[in-house]
């Protein structure tokens, strides 16, 4: 209790009765009133993206996707009257930064939940999220190892093992027997190879070469050539960064095998290019009902796209379960909203979503380039 709280209790107590019971109810309305602008307090989560660096385009979609969700979440009275808010954090795609940035959000501004994206700076909160009780929300990150990282880290779309055990199906059902793989060095890419290799050599295929590449790498003429001497039916690619060049680089050789690849294909720099056309990759549901789309352009100024999508998916996901939890009247931290998210279970928020696990399970679809959008093909669900 302040100085200021006694001294006014204390003037109460030597009032007149007449007096005390005015000022009493005037201090208890001020209390009421008070404790009204408290409950009206917005809500803060917080989101730990790459705002700049080279993954700045994706954190852009990313954050754009969080704030559709939230803006139509307020629009409709917000969780019990109070409006949700993001802080959010830069992490340039490094996981140091990232660690520093949960931390802030945790520690200083005390969010309940902080959304994530990118396999190693997710991995590197992960830990963090565990100890302090805070909900990891992942949306785009899909490296084997997020799956079992934390029982404080929701990820909101299945991890890159599913895709590539579809795409690894497909491939073989369609014909493919010989296989290469370009593979970006890093700890999601490289689950990324492996679950294909395995996957695909299980089904009676045999991959005959391998090439990695680093983030960032714009030249990938080389790895081509080489892989192109091997005379593979596919080269399956795992690249978070430099699709477009590799498109631009395809064209201008034209080698005689079919690409794939999965939901990283979804990158507009790679759909401008004619070398993309024709290739093949999985994805998991994004095509967001005709009237949500339109309402993200015109929100954001931009189409609705992968990124938009899954964190608008995700952000949806949380805000619905902050709204149950508050229902509930529940304590609002990181440990309910991760009990009610578990006892929703199913979400069909834009994708529809199941959480039998941490990682949601939702359908997979294998979809074709032409001319810088992708063509339906076939369909599978992840386990």
């Amino acid at each position: 209790m302040t100085d200021h709280h006694r001294a006014a209790i204390s003037d109460v107590a030597a009032a007149p009765v007449g007096r005390r019971l005015f000022t009493g109810a005037l201090l208890a309305g001020l209390a009421g009133l008070s404790r009204h602008a408290r409950a009206a307090d917005p809500i803060r989560l917080g989101a730990v993206l790459p705002l700049t660096g080279p993954s700045a385009a994706t954190g852009a979609q990313e954050q754009r996707g969080l704030q559709f969700a939230v803006t139509k979440f307020n629009a409709a009275g917000g969780a019990g009257g109070r409006m949700i808010e993001i802080l959010y954090e830069d992490n340039q795609g490094r996981p140091d930064q990232s660690v520093l940035a949960f931390n802030k959000l945790a520690d200083l501004n005390k969010v309940p939940v902080i959304f994530t994206g990118y396999t190693g700076p997710t991995l590197a909160m992960a830990p963090l999220a565990t100890r302090k009780k805070v909900l990891l929300v992942n949306g785009a990150a899909q490296g084997d190892r997020l799956a079992n990282a934390s029982p404080y880290l929701i990820n909101t779309l299945p991890v890159v093992r599913d895709e590539a055990a579809v795409a690894a199906r497909y491939l073989y059902e369609t014909g493919k027997r010989k296989a290469a793989i370009l593979f970006q060095n890093d700890a999601a890419m490289t689950s990324g190879r492996d679950d294909f290799a395995e996957a695909f050599t299980k089904l009676g295929g045999t991959v005959i070469g391998q090439e990695q590449s680093s983030f960032s790498q714009t030249d990938f003429r080389p790895a081509i050539l080489k892989l192109t001497s091997l005379e593979p039916d596919v080269l399956f690619v795992m690249l978070t960064d430099g699709l477009g060049a590799l498109a631009e680089q395809v064209e201008q050789a034209k080698p005689g095998f079919t690409i794939a690849g999965t939901s990283f294909f979804a990158d507009p720099t790679a759909l401008r290019q004619k070398g993309s056309t024709g290739w093949i990759h999985t994805q998991v549901r994004v095509k967001a009902p005709p009237e949500t789309a339109a309402a993200f352009k015109q929100q954001a100024g931009t189409e609705m796209d992968f990124f938009g999508i899954q964190y608008a998916n995700a952000g949806s996901i949380i805000l619905r379960t902050i709204a149950g939890v508050m229902t509930d009247k529940a304590e609002l931290s990181g440990e309910a909203i991760r009990t009610k998210l578990f006892a929703i279970r199913q979400f069909n928020e834009i994708i529809p979503t199941e959480f039998k696990t941490n990682t949601a399970s939702m359908q997979i679809d294998v979809v074709k380039i032409v001319d810088g959008k992708d063509e339906f093909v076939k369909s599978y669900t992840s386990e």
